[in-house]
């Protein structure tokens, strides 16, 4: 156990439990980790699909308070786009209710550290830490912690230059042109207002630290629950190759892969491997996607209860990302799983992989068709590629080697 105990508190903006999504189960994962060794409340927003009552491991070591998410119409987003300052991420979850619930708690309890789950929840460090009470601790005398799970300014600038080149995507692109331009000022902000910043990739904090030249990142890779995620025989997806890709598919990045590998990479590898097969794991598809349903190599699978059958039944799991930031948390899944994947390299950016090694990688069409074909007409290979990335996530991102390094970062912050 932690010599030290903390005590701590977590700003979520949705209730980690049951984790329906990358962030709700990093959050989860992280949360559970340190609520076994330390004093844990959480005060979180609820998706309005979300179910209130949460089971797993929160429920009993964790204090849990939850207030409704507010609702923002494409109007009201309109609204504040020309009436202020601020960017989208940082309106979201504006909510009066939630700041005075947030308030009350840090009147009524001693907490040692307050850990502000990305930037939606940036807005409350208004009330964690006062203007007028200087630098240093806040007045309720907490240690404020930003953890910022992708480098937000970072991704619209990436998503504007995508988009830029596709005149049907100018509105997306005026959008993130905006969005770029604002959130570079307010992530900025929120990084000098918190004691610690945490990125989850050296490729993050190095752009974290364009904006502000001298400030202390930590870096906190995004775990995996290696036991949940254990290799074992699956049956397979279907009687020929099966690739797969998982993510939420409204999610910009995610769709954009989707509609590249479709569109350029599928073609050139079911011309050497005819039958080939694809599915698009995730939920709610993108409307952009529609296009694809009448291709009778690709499945649109939707909403599923559990991704890890897919992946395991697949042959190949493929991350042909083009845009993004942060760290790709499908990856990790493929990896422990012990599957063979194709990436790119942006897809894989934030790993310490080796080309070869743990996975392949390619960018060009016809270098990620021709190395996804190697690995089809190849079962020893996937095999080994397969051994070596369960092993590399063991060792790295299992979350028993990671709660420790977030303990470190509350540790060397306390204020004595």
């Amino acid at each position: 156990h932690h010599p030290l105990t903390i005590t701590i508190l977590f700003l979520t903006p949705q209730l980690p439990f049951p984790p329906h999504n990358g962030t709700a189960l990093l959050n989860c994962c992280l949360i559970s980790g340190l609520a076994q060794r330390h004093p844990v409340a959480l005060l979180s927003f609820l998706d309005p699909g979300q179910p209130s009552e949460f089971a797993g491991p929160l429920a009993a070591p964790c204090h849990v308070e939850i207030v409704p998410q507010p609702t923002r119409t494409f109007r009201d987003r309109l609204r504040d786009m020309l009436i202020t300052s601020r960017p989208d991420m940082a309106l979201r979850l504006a909510s009066d209710e939630y700041a005075r619930r947030l308030a009350d708690w840090l009147a009524r309890e001693r907490f040692d550290v307050v850990h502000i789950e990305g930037i939606e929840m940036a807005p409350y460090l208004d009330v964690i830490k006062p203007l007028h009470s200087g630098s240093g601790e806040g007045e309720s005398g907490a240690l404020v912690v930003f953890d910022d799970h992708n480098c937000e300014y970072l991704l619209q600038q990436r998503a504007f230059f995508t988009d830029l080149h596709i005149p049907a995507r100018w509105p997306g692109a005026a959008y993130s042109l905006v969005q770029w331009l604002r959130l570079r000022r307010y992530e900025a902000w929120v990084c000098r207002r918190a004691d610690r910043v945490l990125a989850v990739s050296e490729a993050d904090a190095a752009a974290l630290r364009r904006l502000v030249p001298d400030l202390d990142v930590a870096v906190i890779p995004n775990g995996i629950d290696t036991r949940a995620y254990f290799p074992s025989p699956s049956p397979p997806l279907s009687s020929s190759p099966a690739l797969a890709f998982t993510g939420t598919m409204d999610f910009r990045p995610n769709v954009d892969a989707v509609l590249w590998f479709v569109q350029e990479v599928l073609p050139r590898i079911q011309a050497e491997i005819p039958d080939a097969r694809f599915l698009v794991v995730g939920q709610r598809p993108h409307r952009r996607l529609d296009a694809l349903r009448s291709n009778p190599a690709v499945t649109l699978t939707g909403w599923v209860a559990d991704t890890r059958p897919y992946v395991a039944g697949a042959t190949v799991v493929v991350v042909p990302l083009r845009v993004g930031g942060g760290t790709r948390l499908k990856l990790l899944e493929a990896m422990a799983l012990g599957k063979a994947v194709v990436a790119t390299r942006l897809g894989a950016e934030g790993y310490p992989v080796r080309d070869g090694r743990e996975l392949l990688l390619a960018d060009s069409p016809a270098d990620f068709a021709a190395a996804v074909v190697s690995l089809l007409r190849d079962p020893q290979r996937r095999e080994a590629l397969g051994r070596a990335a369960r092993a590399f996530v063991e060792e790295h991102y299992d979350w028993r080697v990671i709660v420790p390094r977030v303990e470190a970062v509350y540790d060397r912050s306390r204020v004595p």
